[in-house]
């Protein structure tokens, strides 16, 4: 006979079962740049992203690849780097905003050569979730709740925690330090009906308690 453990294990192997893997980043195609403007796309096509603020260059399609050594870029949460070509390259400081078409969760900016910046501020908090080597050398990224702090060539990606249409940071001037834009979740529009295995999920969930509660009952 099955007992309430034996019930509650199963429900935990379904559960492992339905958990997707780690989804794959979709990086910005920078395609088009202007005065303190550039644009792409992310997903397909399917989400607009557009930056403002002053830049020194924009890289669209082929050039120098700015991002290589990939493990710098990757981590158990992001496995995949931004694509080489593709970079907007900062040297005043100032505000810069990053906004989206439709709202983005979790969004992640890939920096590369970020010297000289004792404290980005950003509007929402961050986490760092890789760094290291990159193409002008090594350096270290440090968060402190909507902080970032710079020593050496800091090179990483970065998380900014939440669900936005748009972000923005202050950064200092320098020669130029370079940023891409990606992320791995297209917020659900409002009203969303839950996918499928989520449905079985939540149906497998109530089947199991409703089992431990009437073993609980006839004892």
């Amino acid at each position: 006979m099955i007992n309430s453990r034996q019930l509650v294990a199963g429900f935990a192997l379904s559960l492992a079962a339905v958990t997707p893997a780690v989804a794959q980043v979709s990086w910005t195609d920078w395609t088009a740049s202007g005065v303190n403007s550039a644009s792409g796309t992310m997903f397909g096509g399917t989400v607009g992203v557009s930056y403002s603020g002053s830049y020194s260059f924009v890289q669209t399609g082929c050039g120098t690849n700015f991002w290589t050594f990939p493990a710098t870029y990757t981590s158990g949460s992001v496995p995949t780097p931004p694509p080489a070509c593709d970079i907007v390259a900062l040297n005043a400081g100032g505000l810069k905003t990053i906004t989206f078409t439709q709202a983005v969760v979790n969004p992640l900016l890939a920096v590369a050569s970020w010297n000289g910046q004792a404290a980005v501020v950003f509007s929402s908090p961050i986490e760092v979730l890789s760094q290291g080597q990159g193409y002008w050398g090594v350096g270290t990224l440090t968060a402190t709740g909507n902080t970032l702090a710079v020593s050496g060539e800091g090179h990483g990606v970065i998380r900014l925690l939440g669900t936005f249409t748009s972000v923005s940071f202050t950064d200092g001037s320098e020669n130029w330090h370079g940023i891409t834009v990606g992320a791995q979740e297209i917020a659900p529009a409002v009203g969303v009906v839950p996918e499928p295995a989520t449905y079985a999920l939540m149906t497998g969930g109530l089947a199991v308690l409703a089992a431990v509660r009437r073993r609980r009952t006839a004892a």
